[in-house]
């Protein structure tokens, strides 16, 4: 069984969400390096390494990306097409996390690649439930090639 840590990369616009899912992750006990972003235009910058997100050290490649759908400047729809259209960023898995329960949504993106559509759950202890969920699957039982983090 692999319990090496994942990087993880959350695109969520909600300040509050985001230290939800930090201290979800972290009251998980789940093995990981997160880092966030705040919406589309910020995520791809952070995956093609531009502006602020330069540096492989501070900013590594994901193993997995959660991605919130509703986001401003650039929302997850948008963001999930150019990731999964990119030859060199579609192999990264990526997890939506968001309040959007529409039907439309859920096939759109599970049609652009999504590997997963989650609703957030209500409550922080909910979101822990999920991550220990989350990080159980995505660290202990999936492999991941070996990224060579070019």
């Amino acid at each position: 069984m692999n319990t090496k840590a994942i990087t993880i990369l959350i695109a969520d616009d909600d300040e509050d969400d985001r230290l939800l899912a930090q201290d979800a992750l972290a009251e998980s006990r789940v093995l990981n390096k997160l880092h966030c972003v705040e919406d589309g235009v910020e995520l791809l910058e952070y995956l093609n390494r531009e502006g602020q997100y330069q540096d492989k050290c501070s900013s590594p490649r994901p193993d997995l990306i959660l991605l919130d759908l509703n986001m401003p400047r650039k929302d997850g729809r948008e963001a999930l097409k150019e990731i999964k259209e990119n030859p060199n960023l579609k192999g990264i898995p990526v997890v939506i996390l968001t309040t959007s329960k529409q039907e439309e949504d859920k096939i759109k993106g599970y049609n652009l690649g999504a590997a997963s559509y989650i609703t957030k759950p209500v409550n922080f202890e909910g979101l822990v439930e999920l991550m220990k969920v989350l990080g159980k699957y995505w660290i202990e039982f999936v492999e991941f090639p070996v990224s060579n983090d070019d």
